[in-house]
């Protein structure tokens, strides 16, 4: 496959705080799908006239950016995906402003201004690896990811799309997992869209009529696949212990008040408070 290669320059709203950003991107990336090397993110794109390949290095002002691609037709949505992957459209002093009026955020803000919420390419992507990442760790999720892509990914350059049609009887996983997998394959097929300019409100309903799917699989699917700057995780035991030690309520329902005063914006607190932990996620390897 001839691909076409394109470098731009994605500028942004400084400041940009590229830790978590391209930290959460390299720490969950599928082995063959996406890879950090020299200081770049690559990935494979999913795109209306074919495919291609984004390579993406942070740099003060802005995003260094190539794509290569099937059809130069692509270029613009390919585009578009990058700076949405990478939340460059977002206000920094807009979020940051509203999420420091509350005294117990606003140390967090101030150690790391213009936090952005990194997002996802692929709506149908993401949900599959949120089903595949339920109840085990970031490792093995990777690998029940990689093992999908090394059996029914489509080759793109040296790298691979991500399927979204397979048999989730080849999954090695419980089988109340195998039939919400299955369920969310269905549901794709159907019609279910998870793309960026979705109607969030259908989708997230869509997806808790799913069996398996509870707030916290909707929520991430909500905040990095639709792109919801609200969404919100009070399940996540990341979030319970980084309110708890900031002395925020850390039951589920108390949180979910006490973050009223953080709407619309609470999808940037939730990168705020994952921060205040010591993993992988929130720093860009050496």
């Amino acid at each position: 496959m001839r691909l076409h290669k394109f470098s731009e320059r994605l500028w942004f709203q400084t400041p940009l705080c590229p830790d978590n950003l391209f930290g959460h991107l390299i720490a969950t990336a599928v082995p063959g799908v996406e890879e950090w090397r020299d200081g770049v993110y690559r990935r494979t794109l999913r795109l209306p006239f074919g495919c291609g390949i984004a390579s993406l290095r942070p740099l003060t002002d802005h995003v260094a950016c190539t794509v290569e691609l099937s059809d130069p037709r692509d270029l613009s949505s390919a585009l578009d995906l990058c700076r949405f992957l990478l939340d460059l459209d977002a206000s920094p002093m807009v979020v940051d402003s509203a999420l420091s009026a509350d005294p117990l955020l606003a140390p967090l803000v101030s150690r790391a201004p213009g936090r952005r919420v990194p997002r996802s390419v692929d709506g149908a992507e993401f949900a599959i690896r949120a089903v595949l990442g339920q109840q085990v760790s970031t490792k093995a999720a990777r690998t029940h990811a990689a093992r999908l892509v090394s059996r029914y990914g489509t080759p793109v350059g040296d790298l691979f799309l991500f399927p979204h049609s397979f048999d989730p009887a080849d999954l090695a996983m419980p089988e109340s997992r195998r039939r919400t997998m299955a369920a969310l394959l269905s549901a794709l097929e159907s019609g279910l869209d998870l793309s960026p300019g979705a109607d969030r409100a259908a989708a997230r309903s869509w997806l808790t009529s799913l069996p398996g799917f509870g707030p916290w699989t909707v929520e991430s699917i909500a905040m990095r696949a639709l792109g919801d700057p609200d969404a919100f995780l009070p399940t996540d035991l990341g979030i319970r212990l980084a309110a708890e030690a900031l002395g925020l309520p850390s039951t589920p329902a108390a949180l979910v008040r006490r973050s009223e005063v953080w709407r619309p914006w609470r999808a940037y607190a939730v990168q705020h408070l994952w921060a205040t932990g010591d993993h992988e996620v929130n720093r860009i390897p050496a």
